[in-house]
C-alpha cells in the first residue's frame, strides 16, 4: 500500500519560518504531480502549492514569493519552505501525490494525515 507521511508542523511566531516535509512510501512506481494544501475550520482545503515530476511548480497568489516548494525524485519526498509566516497561514497542511503503484495501471490521488501550522501574532 501507499503512505504519505508529513512532517514539520508546529508554533511559530509571525515573521518566522517552518520547513514542511511529506514522505511517500509503500508500492510505487512513479509519483507525478505532488502538492501542499492547507485547511481552516469551516473552510474548503485550497492548493498552496504543486510540483511536477519534472520540477514545475504552481503558487497560491497568497503565498507567492514566501513559501518554495521542492521535491526529491529519488527519496519521493516533497517539501514547503514556509518564510515570512503570518497568522492568517495558521491551518491544517496536507500534503497529496499522484502515485502510480505499476505501469499498468492509473495513477491515484493519495494524501497525509496533516499537520498544524499555527503562526502567533
Amino acid at each position: 500500500q501507499v503512505q504519505l507521511v508529513e512532517s514539520g508542523g508546529g508554533l511559530v511566531q509571525a515573521g518566522g519560518s517552518l520547513r514542511l516535509s511529506c514522505a511517500a512510501s509503500g508500492s510505487i512506481f512513479s509519483i507525478d504531480t505532488m502538492g501542499w494544501y492547507r485547511q481552516t475550520p469551516g473552510k474548503q482545503r485550497e492548493l498552496v502549492a504543486a510540483i511536477t515530476r519534472g520540477g514545475s511548480t504552481d503558487y497560491a497568489d497568497s503565498v507567492k514569493g514566501r513559501f518554495t516548494i521542492s521535491r526529491d525524485n529519488a527519496k519521493n519526498t516533497v517539501y514547503l519552505q514556509m518564510n515570512s509566516l503570518k497568522p492568517e497561514d495558521t491551518a491544517v497542511y496536507y500534503c497529496n501525490a499522484n502515485i502510480m503503484r505499476a505501469y499498468y495501471i492509473g495513477s491515484d490521488l493519495y494524501w497525509g494525515q496533516g499537520t498544524q501550522v499555527t503562526v502567533s501574532s
